[in-house]
C-alpha cells in the first residue's frame, strides 16, 4: 500500500484541502487549517481503486478473521460496499441515529451475534462517530475487530478514545504523510499545521 501516493491523490482532487493562513470553520465551530471531504473520491475511479486496494490490504493483514464489513453513515457506506465486494464479505451499515419509522433500525443489513466485524470509515477526526458505530455493533452481540479508514488527522483525542474502547484502527494514509506530500507549504505553514494537530482547540482560539 502506497500511503504517499494516496495522500497525493487526495490533495490533487481536493478531497483534502490545506489553508493554514485562511482557516476553515468546521460544523463544530472549530477553526482548522485543514478540511477533508473524502466523498469526492467516489467520483474518481482510479483513486477509488487505490482505496479499495488499501482497505483490502488492511483487512487481510490486520483483520484476516473478519466475517462482516460495516460502513458508517453516510460517508463510509460506499467505501464499505467496495471493500466488501473486493473481500467477498457481507456488508452492513450503521446509521448515525435509529430510523424514525418501520423497524427503527440503527444497523441496516443482517448482523448476527458472534460476527467478526471491521468498521470502514472515510475519516477519523476525533473518533467519536467511529466509536459510536463500534458500540452499536457490539450491542448486537457482534465482535468489532477494528476500524479501517482512508485518512486520519492524527489527533490525540481520537487515539485516546480508541484506546479506551480497546479497538485498534488503521488508515490508508495520514495527516503527517499528507504534509510530506503537500507542495508549496512554507516552513511557517508546516509549523502552524503541526501546532493545530497537537492542540486543535487552543489553535482555533488563537485565530
Amino acid at each position: 500500500m502506497n500511503n504517499n501516493a494516496v495522500a497525493r491523490h487526495l490533495l490533487e482532487i481536493g478531497a483534502v484541502a490545506l489553508k493554514p493562513s485562511d482557516p476553515f470553520t468546521w460544523s463544530s465551530g472549530l477553526k482548522s487549517p485543514i478540511y477533508c471531504d473524502n466523498r469526492l473520491t467516489m467520483s474518481y475511479p482510479d483513486v477509488r481503486k487505490e482505496l479499495i486496494k488499501g482497505f483490502k490490504e488492511i483487512v487481510n493483514i490486520h483483520f484476516p478473521d473478519a466475517t462482516v464489513v460495516a460502513g458508517t453513515a453516510t460517508a463510509g457506506i460506499p467505501h464499505a460496499a467496495w471493500a466488501a465486494e473486493a473481500l467477498n464479505l457481507p456488508m452492513v451499515y450503521v446509521r448515525s441515529k435509529a430510523k424514525g419509522h418501520g423497524k427503527q433500525n440503527l444497523i441496516e443489513g443482517r448482523i448476527n451475534k458472534g460476527d467478526r466485524v471491521v468498521v470502514i470509515e472515510d475519516l477519523i477526526s476525533t473518533g467519536g462517530s467511529s466509536i459510536s458505530a463500534v458500540k452499536a455493533i457490539q450491542e448486537e452481540g457482534a465482535h468489532v475487530l477494528g476500524v479501517a479508514a482512508i485518512f486520519t488527522y492524527g489527533l490525540k483525542k481520537a487515539e485516546k478514545l480508541f484506546q479506551e474502547a480497546e479497538v485498534p484502527f488503521y488508515t490508508i494514509t495520514s495527516f503527517n504523510t499528507l504534509i510530506e506530500e503537500a507542495e508549496g507549504l512554507s516552513s511557517s505553514e508546516k509549523e502552524m499545521l503541526s501546532a493545530w494537530q497537537q492542540d486543535p482547540e487552543s489553535w482555533s482560539d488563537q485565530q
